[in-house]
């Protein structure tokens, strides 16, 4: 597009353009149909190969300059950066972890269990479960306590090996 004088002067090459696209896609969509559907395709983990091939195309032609990122690879700063390096607060920890105790000292428990109690069983049905996340917030459930109850009902997300 960019070597045409005026690409939307003429409908040619917008049509030619548009029907390039048009083509592109009908033909993904004959690749996931060929797959068996969009969740075999999950399944067999091709949306992620897809992404993970564009992201090293990308970087590759970012790398190779074919790509430009203005401050990146084309009209870079040639000043040496200076990156901050953030101290840690060495009592950091020992006052998080106070504040911690003390809230689960000052909440009442039973309200916090009843709260995990309603967002666990909302997990194991199809209810919208923010509602329930946010009653167990209002508890001062931490968010250790309902991360945990959401794995012990959905698990832990492990990404399929395809190879």
């Amino acid at each position: 597009m960019v070597n045409t004088v005026d690409p939307l002067g003429g409908s040619f090459f917008v049509e030619a353009q548009t029907n390039r696209m048009e083509a592109e896609v009908y033909d993904y969509f004959r690749r996931i149909e060929e797959l068996g559907g969009m969740l075999p395709a999950i399944e067999r983990g091709f949306f992620q190969s897809e992404i993970s091939d564009a992201a090293y195309r990308y970087q590759r032609e970012i790398d190779e300059k074919i790509r430009g990122i203005v401050g990146l690879n084309v009209y870079e700063d040639k000043k040496p950066i200076t990156i901050p390096i953030w101290e840690m607060d060495p009592q950091g920890f020992e006052r998080q972890t106070s504040r911690l105790e003390d809230v689960r000292s000052e909440r009442d428990p039973g309200r916090v269990g009843q709260t995990l109690d309603r967002l666990r069983i909302a997990s194991q049905g199809t209810e919208n479960t923010m509602p329930f996340i946010l009653d167990a917030v209002r508890s001062y459930a931490t968010l250790g306590e309902i991360v945990r109850v959401m794995k012990d009902v959905f698990g832990t997300y492990q990404e399929p090996n395809w190879i």
